[in-house]
């Protein structure tokens, strides 16, 4: 990697340290252990699949590894974000247990020589290609990749320093330690994939047979009698019925272990008293703001949540409320206070200046010390050697020269700006540290100078500048609005007399009447989540939750901006759907079967659909619809029904003045068939359907055997016993 990089990244790490980054996350050694210990569990395993156990250690060291890449990659780690990485790194550990085996015994295996392929050969994969691909020419350089990865089995091999920084052996380590048997890993699930997809097949005779089917139209006159037109209050559905058909459709009726909960909010957010306190607090500052000449440390003693920004930026990057107004201010003028995004700010026009928005630059580096700030050069040494480098440049000796021979800035994979005649290429404001940033922008095109950063000295010459415009520096003291202490004492207060003064369901649901309070659902929280939709991210509650007992209501539980007090409403154990559960879901489908008996023992078998009409009642008239195509289940103005379209197509019914009743989604039909089609289809592409259909099919297949698996499969989820 060139120091240039390291320049524009602040703090680098070794390319491959980024590459175990984006491959899976794996720049964290081992930690956590004793976790298990939480909660009084004295279990090492989160779970188990079919038998085969998941250890806590090995789960969560995929979960904190998966954490650390989420944050170097620019996410916030907050509790919402944690579980959806638990989630999913627990979805994977399943498919890994469930894969296995069939792998194993399938024989697949990766070689030696496949693994090599994919680090340095033609099937190398998308990271270390990015990181070995020559920008301008876009050639992999699979050369410079090998040697990289033979330098970090050397310091793999070696092992950590004693009272050394090992950070390049750590990342070693987690290259062949981690990423290595991922990568491998990977491999093997793309042959046990390839191996499903190459099984798809769709023959030539369901292709014609589908077109034939497709093809066909139908006309038909139907009466519709709805299911609205018998009263609920007619129909009665038992919890034997219920239970009945629960048992009769087990597969759609399978619950996980879950458990519901009322609750009540109390919000603690910032009042308008708050809101005007902070405001006038940051009035008072306003005059002290002014005077100060030291901003930096004006902030920091005022404790701003937006820290000082000592440098430019250009008009058309500042995007804050007011900033016209904020344009406008003469020099140590501060505006404000504003409203931006829940704070109150002050800003303070520092300084003003016409700067480009970008610049070329090309330089010769004579480092002092290297990325980790161990001394490569005395800073004697290096100043006479960047005073030679000056004087060579000078007197016209070529860049190219030059920085070839003399600059620290390469050894990467594109060889740095050495290999370039020290060209920078086109960098933004800010991107480069502050003193090589500060000549850049503040010096005009044509301009050379040494500067001295924290990588040594520097011969800088700006190349080109684009789009020159106003650029300021800009102080801004930045407070959130928050609940003051009272407000948070007295909602807190009102919290805990309400929990306290109702411990059971009664009185809970009395005092929610009594105070005109809102009592809220949250239905299925399962013993491993961390947040709760609608209450948010509090895993306290839901170990408060699993802890206690059907009708328990709890303490006040502080949740963000507000506090909850929760009632335990429902307790379901893993397995078959209770009936009482069941019924929301149960009881329409009984209800309009109950309802269908009624009507066609009231339509009995119809002569004429005239006769079906009279029968129904209800104003029930024939209706008719043209072009009903067989590959539809929509019938115009009546909705989905696919056992109507079916019949539309029963050659039993052809010529019928109209068929028996059908119980359909919404009502019970009888129907005439006026006529049968079918539509040409002379340019149909069989060779091109079976493709399309085959690719389907392939998309799918891995989905449909991970879910086959997952439904033979016994998995036990211990993971709420850990957190």
């Amino acid at each position: 990697m060139s120091i240039i990089q390291q320049i524009r990244e602040k703090a680098a790490w070794l390319v491959f340290g980024l590459i175990a980054l984006s491959l899976i996350g794996f720049l964290l050694m081992d930690a956590f252990v004793g976790r298990s210990r939480l909660f009084g569990n004295r279990s090492t395993t989160v779970g188990t699949v079919n038998g085969e156990k998941i250890e806590y250690n090995d789960f969560q060291r995929l979960v904190s590894l998966q954490e650390e890449q989420y944050k170097r990659s620019g996410y916030p780690m907050n509790e919402g974000m944690q579980q959806n990485i638990r989630e999913g790194v627990w979805r994977q550990m399943i498919e890994d247990a469930l894969l296995t085996g069939d792998e194993n015994t399938l024989g697949l295996e990766v070689t030696d020589k496949e693994i090599n392929d994919m680090l340095v050969g033609a099937n190398a994969i998308q990271d270390i290609k990015r990181a070995f691909t020559d920008p301008k020419t876009g050639v992999f350089d699979a050369q410079a990749a090998a040697a990289r990865i033979n330098q970090m089995r050397q310091l793999w091999k070696a092992g950590p320093k004693k009272n050394a920084d090992n950070r390049e052996y750590e990342a070693a380590r987690s290259f062949f330690e981690e990423s290595v048997p991922q990568i491998a890993k990977m491999r093997l699930r793309e042959k046990y994939t390839s191996l499903l997809a190459n099984s798809a097949f769709v023959p030539k005779w369901m292709l014609e047979k589908g077109n034939a089917d497709n093809s066909q139209l139908a006309s038909i006159s139907y009466v519709n009698t709805p299911y609205f037109t018998i009263p609920d209050s007619a129909v009665k559905v038992s919890e034997s019925e219920i239970a009945d058909y629960v048992n009769e459709h087990k597969d759609q009726f399978h619950q996980e272990e879950g458990r519901s909960i009322a609750y009540v909010v109390f919000d603690a957010s910032p009042n308008a008293a708050d809101s005007a306190a902070l405001r006038q607090q940051l009035t008072d500052m306003k005059a002290d703001f002014a005077k100060s000449d030291k901003p930096e440390a004006f902030l920091a003693r005022m404790g701003s949540e937006q820290q000082y920004f000592d440098g430019y930026k250009g008009k058309s990057q500042i995007m804050v409320p007011n900033k016209d107004s904020i344009f406008a201010l003469a020099k140590g003028q501060v505006y404000g206070p504003y409203l931006d995004a829940g704070s109150y700010v002050l800003a303070k026009k520092i300084d003003e200046k016409l700067m480009p928005d970008s610049v070329k630059a090309r330089h010769v580096l004579v480092a002092t010390a290297d990325r980790n700030g161990q001394t490569l050069l005395p800073d004697s040494v290096a100043k006479a050697r960047i005073d030679s480098v000056k004087n060579l440049l000078e007197h016209g000796i070529s860049w190219d020269t030059v920085a070839l021979k003399y600059s620290d800035d390469g050894g990467g994979p594109d060889g740095g700006s050495k290999a370039k005649g020290g060209d920078l290429g086109y960098f933004a404001n800010g991107q480069m540290v502050k003193e090589f940033n500060d000549f850049s922008f503040e010096g005009k095109k044509g301009d050379a100078k040494i500067v001295k950063t924290q990588f040594g000295y520097h011969y800088v010459q700006i190349v080109d500048q684009k789009n020159i415009e106003p650029a300021y520096k800009i102080a801004y003291l930045s407070k959130r609005i928050e609940a003051s202490n009272e407000t948070d004492q007295r909602v807190s207060g009102m919290a805990s007399q309400f929990a306290g003064e109702n411990h059971d369901p009664k009185a809970f649901d009395q005092a929610i009447q009594k105070n005109n309070y809102q009592k809220l659902l949250a239905p299925d929280i399962q013993p491993s989540e961390f947040s709760i939709p609608g209450v948010g991210a509090s895993r306290s509650l839901v170990r408060w939750i699993y802890e206690g007992k059907l009708g328990d209501v709890s303490e006040p539980f502080p949740v963000g901006d507000k506090y909850i007090v929760a009632e335990i409403t429902e307790i379901n154990a893993e397995g078959l759907m209770s009936a009482a559960k069941a019924r929301g879901q149960v009881e329409p489908i009984l209800r309009n079967k109950k309802k269908a008996e009624i009507i066609m023992k009231k339509l009995g078998t119809p002569a004429s659909l005239e006769a079906a009409a009279a029968s129904a009642g209800a104003g029930q008239s024939v209706q008719r619809a043209d072009s009903v195509l067989f590959s539809s289940p929509m019938i115009p103005n009546a909705g989905q029904e696919p056992k109507v379209i079916g019949s539309a197509f029963n050659k039993a019914l052809a010529g019928k003045p109209a068929s028996p009743p059908i119980a359909g989604n919404g009502g019970v039909f009888v129907i005439k068939v006026e006529n049968v089609s079918a539509t040409s289809n002379l340019n149909a592409d069989l060779q091109q359907q079976r493709f399309m259909q085959e690719q389907q099919q392939k998309s799918r297949i891995f989905g449909t055997l991970m879910e086959s698996l997952r439904k033979q499969a016994k998995v036990k989820d211990d993971r709420g016993k850990f957190y």
